[in-house]
């Protein structure tokens, strides 16, 4: 299920589920992914469409028609159109973020992909992020996909999770154990 070790909540589990089961018999799993991929991109982005799927105090009806004003506007398929529609008028739409996860999570699952979180100083170019889905690839076994963000904090390097593993080869972490260790050992810092 969707839910185990993905975080998502048990109610978008469910929802990602159904979502999951009717774009299979519609053969339109890629479609939908693409949509959900597009529509998770549009909530990052915008902080008052956040505020809109998060307000119990805007009502359904309001919901309904913004969110499909947004998902005309992207140019994403009616049965995302439909299913988004459904969402708003249970008035589950503060989920929406774990109903894509789930649905992205599930379609990893079956497909025999791992997702990887890859977090660097600064933006990956295209020979470091195929750099380092090889050797994921290597040490996984099986297809990655790699899901990249930035964080300068980290100064240099980067951080890989996948599954229940990390790797944290960033520059912050290594002087912080150089800190650690010096501090340790009665130096000063």
């Amino acid at each position: 299920m969707a839910s185990e070790g993905t975080g998502v909540s048990e109610l978008a589990a469910r929802y990602s589920i159904a979502l999951f089961e009717l774009a299979d018999e519609n053969q339109a799993l890629d479609t939908v992914a693409s949509d959900l991929t597009t529509l998770k991109q549009i909530l990052a982005e915008s902080a008052d469409l956040r505020r809109l799927v998060r307000s119990p105090v805007i009502s359904r009806a309001d919901q309904g028609k913004a969110m499909a004003a947004v998902l005309d506007s992207a140019g994403v398929s009616d049965l995302t159109k439909r299913f988004i529609g459904l969402v708003a008028a249970n008035r589950r739409l503060f989920s929406i973020d774990g109903m894509i996860e789930g649905f992205l999570a599930e379609l990893a699952r079956r497909r025999g992909e791992v997702t990887a979180q890859v977090t660097s100083a600064q933006p990956l170019s295209d020979a470091q992020r195929n750099a380092v889905i090889d050797a994921l690839k290597a040490s996984i076994g099986s297809k990655v996909l790699v899901n990249t963000s930035v964080d300068p904090e980290l100064i240099g390097g980067m951080i890989v999770k996948f599954g229940s593993r990390m790797v944290d080869t960033s520059v912050r972490t290594k002087l912080n154990k150089l800190q650690l260790a010096m501090k340790a050992s009665g130096g000063s810092v």
